[in-house]
């Protein structure tokens, strides 16, 4: 009888551990999602948007679509001086300088930092470290003054020749974190065999540091179409502009803002981080997570 008495709250204990343990994802899932739901619901309503007509953008609440304007990114195309492929192509063209002058210079810093020795290494690591720290609005107006004494403004060169002299420390940080996780012995080996410092960077650290560099590319190719401010203070003839600046020129404070035509293009431009961050998205989250960025 005590047996028995003492059994039914175990039992009816262990039952209901057991229902928490399965409604508990079910819980923690639908959390998820509601999250999610909440941050893309910008998104979704920016891409709702562009399919409505513009006198109906603002005026009609919610997500749904009564008549379907697809003509806003026909339209939004050639809306500017320039159809959006030039700005588009502009865009790729300051990308691909930034990427190829962020692997090339931080990952040769990196590995100077990471095993090299020579004199104040760590005073310039600590310095390096600082500038993380220093807004860009702080140099700003130093740095237009020397591009513009050198004749670069209007073009691309001072959003892509500062990639090439490693000034995003972040970047240099990144991989020296990763490096440092790399083996000396390996360097080792490869000095018996004959390599030089060149030799060992170029034949056995650079081919170990593909995720810390396939996270470089992904983070400049988002942070570099995504810029405004630079691009702005650098570019003032529309047919440099790169896609952001053309995106500002649709709002017109002395007109009618052609909303649709806007979030159509808008909706264009966000398709390459997209398709950036979903293919490299296991290369992004190796690197993050065999730097100690974590």
């Amino acid at each position: 009888m005590t047996t028995e008495t003492m059994s039914r709250p175990l039992t009816s204990g262990g039952s209901l551990s057991v229902g928490w343990r399965r409604i508990r994802p079910v819980l923690i899932h639908l959390l998820l999602a509601a999250s999610a739901l909440v941050m893309l619901y910008p998104v979704i309503w920016m891409v709702v948007s562009s399919l409505r007509p513009g006198d109906e953008i603002f005026r009609e609440p919610g997500l749904l679509v009564r008549d379907l304007e697809i003509s806003n990114y026909r339209v939004g195309w050639n809306a500017l001086t320039e159809p959006f492929t030039r700005y588009l192509l502009n865009s790729a063209a300051v990308v691909f300088g930034a990427i190829l002058g962020n692997l090339v210079s931080c990952s040769m810093a990196a590995y100077a930092f990471a095993r090299l020795e020579f004199t104040g290494k760590k005073f310039w690591f600590s310095i390096m470290l600082v500038t993380i720290m220093l807004p860009i609005h702080v140099v700003i107006v130093p740095q237009y003054i020397l591009f513009s004494q050198a004749g670069w403004i209007n073009t691309f060169l001072p959003l892509v020749v500062p990639k090439l002299l490693a000034t995003d420390a972040f970047f240099v940080f990144l991989m020296v974190q990763f490096i440092r996780g790399i083996p000396r012995e390996l360097d080792e080996a490869a000095r018996i065999d004959g390599c030089g410092k060149a030799g060992i960077f170029l034949r056995v650290i650079l081919p170990l540091m593909v995720p810390a560099l396939a996270t470089t590319t992904i983070f400049t190719f988002i942070w570099t179409w995504n810029d405004f401010f630079s691009q702005l203070i650098y570019l003032t003839d529309p047919k440099m502009y790169t896609v952001p600046v053309a995106l500002r020129s649709f709002v017109d404070a002395t007109a009618s803002t052609s909303w649709g035509s806007l979030f159509a293009m808008s909706v264009v431009s966000l398709v390459p981080v997209f398709l950036a961050f979903l293919l490299g998205q296991r290369f992004l989250i190796k690197g993050i997570a065999t730097t100690g960025i974590k």
